[in-house]
């Protein structure tokens, strides 16, 4: 009996150090988060922006070629991390041989002539990067962009045996190189150099069975202010 007593003893201490503990920590938050969000709504963060031009070539079985120009603005929270939102314009260069699908034999077509054909995609994204070192001197920089891709005026392209049509797809290109300031005044001005990957999916046009995938390599320019 007394076992029990000193057990039930013991629990309750517990629950009543634990729920202490909790309310001082919920406390403690509450307290932080008008220092967290005061300089977001005074506007005290560092204003940044970025503009990029970068090529990438894909690999596997979609061949095509992707000219890269994008922008993304946001804010400097730390010296280590920045984070915005950002829109560009892909040129894409999709490669496919004539005779690709069932052509009419009887047609004369040369197996060895390819054609290149032409358009135009929308990224829209938010925009994450790290600063790996002294951003007073040349660093190491790692981007990530997330988002979505947007085939632009036309409604479909045929890119291997597969499509890109207008409707929406997965968007992720993270890059990773080396920051050069171009003012030793002004460090927030400088030039990035980097390798990029690039991951373009969806899962459409299933009655065609083309659940198109682009995976792709390249390098990309930025500049920062």
């Amino acid at each position: 009996m007394k076992t029990t007593t000193i057990l039930k003893s013991l629990i309750c201490c517990v629950a009543i150090l634990t729920a202490t503990n909790a309310n001082a920590q919920y406390y403690e938050i509450a307290n932080q988060l008008p220092g967290l969000l005061r300089p977001a709504l005074s506007g005290s963060f560092n204003y940044k922006g970025f503009v990029d031009v970068g090529y990438n070539k894909t690999i596997g079985a979609y061949d095509a070629d992707f000219l890269e120009i994008s922008t993304s603005q946001g804010f400097q929270y730390a010296n280590w991390f920045y984070m915005g939102v950002g829109l560009g314009v892909d040129v894409l260069f999709a490669h496919q041989n004539e005779n690709w699908g069932n052509w009419d034999r009887s047609t004369d077509f040369n197996t060895s002539h390819s054609s290149c054909t032409t358009a135009a995609m929308m990224p829209l994204f938010t925009d994450f990067r790290f600063m790996l070192g002294n951003s007073t001197a040349a660093s190491f920089f790692i981007d990530l962009k997330i988002g979505c891709s947007f085939l632009l005026g036309n409604d479909y392209i045929a890119i291997g045996d597969g499509y890109l049509t207008n409707q929406q797809y997965f968007y992720l290109h993270p890059s990773i190189g080396i920051r050069i300031p171009t003012n030793s005044k002004n460090p927030k001005q400088a030039f990035d150099i980097g390798l990029t990957y690039k991951l373009l999916t969806s899962n459409y046009w299933n009655s065609w069975n083309r659940n198109v995938t682009l995976n792709g390599f390249g390098a990309t320019v930025a500049y920062e202010w």
